[in-house]
């Protein structure tokens, strides 16, 4: 059996920099149309100088694929004239809290001072995507956020907010609450629980930020996807980190999943019964909330089982070692 995607999209990547690039980029340029690039690097991406050579360094390892890195700025307070500037380089302004992830110490420390900025995004049509934790307890900081979402979407009407790898079942039933609102959910997200992370050995592989959540958010998650919601798109959030950062103290949160992306999306997806809603997912739900049009390429799964690697150069994988059932191949 195989099926063909059509342009699928990942609404949430995280491709590094440095040598890290040679890895990343062509794992997912292969399998994908165009991916929503993160700019929380060592040095954020918080100008449009940075972002253009952060791009041109993504493109020079796409290897001939076609490929669309959709470029986000890492949010600060921007003028008008800066935002204006950047429109056409951008898809949108990635907020993070302070502190609350990976490289995001310059984030947002005082909500109540990002006002005019959130005043421009909304004139200017450019999308905020959100990290959407608070510093309180860990399995509560999702859920805590919501306020947060509510406010901003209930103030700024017009301005498109993405709730990124939304986790919980309470997360699910506000999308339904603002019109403005969208959401990523990650493959990890509808696998795992906080359980495989560390029910009996500790995984550090699959310690991520948001952690997995319960049973209950894992079931909202998939009944929400499987029914093919309207306003959720597919977001991988892989985010690779070498093994030194995984295996230490203070371990670094990140799933590293693109290399099993797609193929473990066909697998879940046709557990549920639901394989012809992955294009949706995939693709067509994060053209329609953002507006875009990615280059038509066309990927082909077929079942063909395959183990997946242990280690991709000193990285490892979602899903290492196991055997998938379905594998990519680029189409014709």
């Amino acid at each position: 059996m195989d099926i063909t995607l059509r342009s699928p999209l990942d609404m949430h990547l995280h491709l590094r920099e440095g040598d890290m690039l040679d890895l990343t980029v062509p794992m997912s340029a292969q399998h994908f149309a165009g991916a929503v690039i993160m700019p929380n690097l060592v040095v954020p991406v918080d100008s449009l100088h940075h972002l253009k050579n952060y791009r041109q360094a993504i493109e020079s390892y796409c290897h001939q694929e076609d490929f669309r890195p959709y470029m986000t700025l890492f949010f600060k307070t921007y003028s008008r004239q800066e935002l204006e500037e950047c429109g056409t380089h951008i898809l949108g302004i990635k907020l993070y809290p302070a502190g609350i992830t990976t490289q995001s110490e310059a984030g947002v420390s005082d909500f109540s001072a990002i006002e005019e900025t959130l005043v421009h995004l909304q004139e200017l049509k450019i999308p905020l995507l959100v990290h959407g934790e608070s510093d309180g307890f860990v399995l509560d900081r999702e859920r805590q956020f919501l306020d947060v979402y509510r406010s901003l979407a209930s103030r700024f009407p017009d301005l498109h907010i993405v709730m990124e790898h939304i986790t919980t079942a309470d997360a699910v039933a506000l999308l339904d609450e603002f019109d403005n609102l969208s959401a990523t959910v990650t493959l990890h997200h509808l696998m795992i629980t906080l359980d495989d992370v560390m029910g009996d050995l500790l995984r550090p592989d699959l310690f991520c930020k948001p952690v997995a959540k319960t049973p209950r958010d894992r079931n909202a998650l998939r009944q929400a996807v499987f029914s093919g919601h309207p306003k959720i798109m597919f977001g991988s959030d892989s985010a690779p980190h070498p093994r030194h950062k995984k295996e230490c103290i203070g371990c670094a949160a990140g799933v590293f999943s693109a290399p099993v992306a797609l193929p473990l999306l066909a697998q879940i997806f046709e557990d549920a019964g639901e394989l012809d809603l992955l294009q949706g997912f995939v693709s067509t739900i994060a053209c329609q909330r953002y507006g875009i049009t990615p280059p038509d390429k066309k990927v082909r799964l077929t079942q063909a089982p395959w183990q997946v690697p242990s280690y991709y150069n000193d990285v490892s994988p979602f899903f290492a070692g196991q055997m998938i059932r379905w594998s990519v191949q680029s189409a014709p």
